[in-house]
């Protein structure tokens, strides 16, 4: 589809979908989709589909924090989601996709780091959070975010036995203590737009991925794209975010 065409419509409010400039796609989410992980969940927002798995080991905790777990994150874009990604090391895009959720994660405070630690100093649970792309048709920050916290929801820590991890026994649920939603507001024109197809993202200006805690705060933002947004766009970009957060926190 030509960006011209795009450009066109969205410059008049319309959508080549016939969405709403603040409407997502259908959004579906299901669970305990991966028998091997601790926790998983399987995200389609329209086309797009992702899917998170959750894995748990022991390590040493970080020496400036040493009486806490340990949360990593990361992203994989296969060539089976979209014939733009090539197998081998991770592309920036899939480390920015990353850091993104994990920075919603780590910065709302969703897992009690600190019922994680196991010796202080010496021991503690590392979390694992890999997102892999099934399907790429737009908005992959909002899908993998929202898997990543389903997925948190559905986790458990296995037993330990004589300090050796005994998955086959899922001993307690993972410590949570908010539920992030993050939601990507783009910009083009003078529009802001919700959940672009992948046509659509190429021709926004710029963009925020905002993640909204349960009250309404704002815990974490990232911006892409060359183009400025004055203090103005920011605050609506905010209150949309934080609006639509509102919508897709009841489907969890």
């Amino acid at each position: 589809m030509r960006p011209e065409y795009i450009l066109k419509l969205l410059e008049t409010g319309e959508r080549v979908d016939g969405r709403k400039l603040d409407q997502f796609r259908d959004i579906k989410i299901e669970t305990g989709v991966i028998k091997r992980a601790e926790g998983s969940a399987r995200v389609k927002i329209g086309k797009t589909d992702v899917i998170v798995g959750i894995k748990t080991e022991i390590g040493e905790p970080f020496s400036d924090m040493p009486d806490m777990g340990i949360l990593k994150t990361g992203a994989e874009f296969t060539p089976i989601a979209s014939p733009e990604f090539e197998s081998g090391p991770p592309r920036e895009d899939a480390t920015e996709l990353a850091r993104i959720v994990d920075r919603g994660v780590r910065e709302s405070e969703c897992i009690d780091l600190e019922k994680l630690c196991i010796k202080e100093g010496e021991k503690a649970w590392e979390i694992f959070v890999d997102v892999h792309m099934i399907n790429h048709d737009g908005n992959l920050i909002d899908a993998s975010a929202l898997a990543a916290v389903a997925a948190l929801k559905t986790t458990k820590i296995p037993k330990l036995e004589k300090d050796k991890i005994v998955r086959e026994k899922l001993e307690k649920k993972l410590p949570l203590s908010h539920t992030p939603i993050t939601v990507t507001v783009g910009k083009v024109f003078d529009k802001f737009i919700i959940d672009p197809l992948k046509e659509e993202e190429e021709v926004l200006d710029s963009k925020i991925s905002i993640a909204v805690m349960e009250d309404g705060k704002i815990c974490a933002m990232q911006k892409s794209g060359e183009a400025s947004l004055s203090p103005e766009d920011v605050n609506e970009m905010i209150d949309l975010a934080v609006k639509k957060s509102k919508e897709i926190r009841k489907l969890l």
